[in-house]
């Protein structure tokens, strides 16, 4: 059986993208379904290309039991093709990546992080990059209901498979 790919992408990829990612990976994990994903992440901008996860956002993580891992990267068209579902975190990192997109081959693969929330109203993952401690904390938090939800449409979608 072929992996579901999982592709999460934020403007640095240094804090939500990230995050949801490596969020994502230990939720897969705990269940015992590590071969049945991949996941990774990317940023829209090339601000922090090969930088590390902000180091905030890695202790709200770590916190919760999860490390962050990876390097950032900027999305490339390639990823549109590669990836079954590519989780944007925001409307204007939405919009970004669909304009890689102009023929909009792709478009039905991009989709809003908090679509999956179940016990969150948010429309966006907040960038708590200029904001205090709180922030972090609450994007994990966030993710981690976003991540579960996604999960679970996940293995929906491959049991009518």
């Amino acid at each position: 059986m072929e992996k579901t790919k999982l592709l999460f992408v934020c403007l640095g990829n240094i804090c939500r993208s990230p995050s949801a990612e490596n969020i994502m990976n230990h939720l897969i994990e705990k269940k015992g379904l590590a071969e049945k994903f991949e996941c990774d992440s990317a940023g829209t901008s090339n601000y922090h290309i090969g930088s590390p996860p902000d180091r905030r956002m890695k202790e709200a993580a770590r916190k919760r039991g999860i490390e962050l891992r990876g390097k950032a990267r900027q999305i490339e068209e390639f990823d549109l093709e590669y990836y079954d579902l590519i989780l944007a975190m925001d409307k204007s990192n939405y919009h970004n990546i669909l304009a890689l997109d102009p023929k909009g081959k792709y478009k039905h693969k991009v989709k809003l992080m908090c679509d999956f929330a179940k016990n969150f109203t948010d429309q966006e993952v907040p960038d708590p990059y200029y904001g205090g401690e709180s922030g972090f904390n609450y994007v994990i938090d966030l993710l981690l209901d976003a991540c579960q939800g996604l999960l679970d449409y996940c293995q929906e979608k491959m049991v009518k498979n």
